[in-house]
């Protein structure tokens, strides 16, 4: 753990284009990859438009001051996300259900998380995870992002083709910037291939709305629960492995105690959960973000800056990231997340008598398996521990 005085901590001083560009794209990835699914949801449980702007104000802003905040205390990139899988599952079972009783719920989550925190019962779980089974659950979700670059190929091949290009050029010419110029070159052959549409685009301000919570025994059944397994075992493990993969031995409690106490403060707004993130946060604290292993905290940062930027305009973030090309944002993602991907694959294999087991960790997670609405993430550990207690049960005894 760090901490440094505020004499000695100056995140402007450390900063550098490639940690503002790495925050951007983090925050980028974190909104594209499941504003969708929560209009969706939204929209099936007869939301109002007041409301989900709220909903994404909420989320935003918590995670602004988490990400600024925790980054800052730590002086590591901790970056923050809501569940995607979290988001998937309320569309589903967000519909029916009266909407005070879901912040309930919400609620309810957000206590479940704060008491693991608190308790140390989740830094307990963490620390007995081998290392390479930790490295290649990281490798497993990212490789699912990472090739998605090859199959946005096929519906625009030059767009992709020409940022995949420039992203080598770069990377063998200045390694540091080759991220940003494929950024560059991408929008670049958007809107040569008019790809960009802004039409639909218009400025608007999120308020935020209050809604008194309800609580009953169906909604924390329905969304609670599932809420707060998929935020364990979807995110927070996952993020505090992309964490210890790259250097980062940041504790794990007081990191599930603050995003429980930001979830539950934000919850009555709309928020379904803020927690920890990890594909977002592997390009925060890769190298692509900065150089200096010390100084990457600032690409965490600058993605709260954003997170904030982008709360408060949370009614015309749809229209925006629809305006960009959907492979465009893939690609970048992709490109931004190789490092990580190496690292994590790297590392998984280090310890011979843990290959298999974290193999077989990595190819759940990569899967996408998904069992009793339980994500790929905590299958892939559940599969790898099996694996390396049938294999080494012989020696161990």
């Amino acid at each position: 753990m760090t901490n440094l005085s505020s004499a000695r901590l100056r995140p402007l001083a450390d900063s550098a284009p490639s940690a503002i560009i790495a925050g951007f794209i983090a925050m980028m990835t974190g909104y594209t990859s499941s504003l969708v699914l929560m209009f969706q949801a939204g929209k099936n449980a007869g939301l109002s438009a007041e409301q989900i702007s709220s909903w994404i104000w909420a989320l935003s802003i918590g995670m602004a001051i988490c990400n600024i905040g925790l980054s800052l205390r730590y002086r590591m990139p901790i970056t923050v996300a809501w569940s995607t899988p979290g988001a998937a599952l309320l569309i589903t079972s967000l519909a029916g259900v009266p909407y005070p009783e879901a912040i309930g719920a919400y609620i309810t989550c957000s206590l479940l998380v704060l008491i693991c925190g608190l308790t140390g019962s989740f830094e307990r779980l963490v620390k007995r995870l081998p290392g390479s089974l930790a490295a290649a659950l990281l490798a497993g979700i990212l490789f699912k992002i990472g090739i998605e670059i090859f199959v946005a190929a096929q519906h625009r091949t030059g767009l992709v083709l020409g940022m995949f290009l420039s992203y080598l050029v770069l990377k063998r010419l200045s390694p540091r910037y080759a991220v940003f110029g494929a950024l560059l070159v991408g929008a670049g052959l958007s809107g040569m291939l008019g790809l960009l549409d802004f039409s639909a685009f218009h400025l608007q301000v999120a308020h935020p709305v209050w809604t008194t919570p309800a609580f009953s025994i169906a909604a924390t059944i329905s969304i609670a629960i599932p809420l707060f397994v998929v935020a364990m075992t979807s995110q927070n493990m996952p993020g505090i492995a992309v964490l210890r993969a790259d250097g980062y031995n940041v504790p794990a409690s007081p990191l599930i105690s603050i995003t429980g106490l930001a979830s539950l403060l934000t919850a009555p707004f709309g928020c379904h959960g803020i927690n920890l993130a990890a594909i977002s946060a592997a390009i925060c604290t890769g190298p692509h973000a900065h150089e200096d292993h010390s100084k990457r905290y600032t690409a965490a940062v600058w993605c709260g800056i954003f997170y904030g930027i982008a709360g408060v305009f949370g009614a015309t973030l749809a229209a925006l990231f629809a305006a960009l090309p959907k492979e465009l944002v893939l690609s970048i993602a992709a490109l931004a997340l190789f490092g990580s991907i190496i690292n994590g694959l790297t590392q998984a294999m280090s310890q011979p008598k843990e290959r298999e087991a974290a193999l077989i960790t990595f190819m759940v997670t990569a899967s996408g398996l998904t069992l009793f609405s339980v994500g790929s993430a905590f299958w892939g550990i559940v599969a790898g521990v099996v694996t390396l207690v049938i294999l080494n049960w012989r020696k161990a005894a």
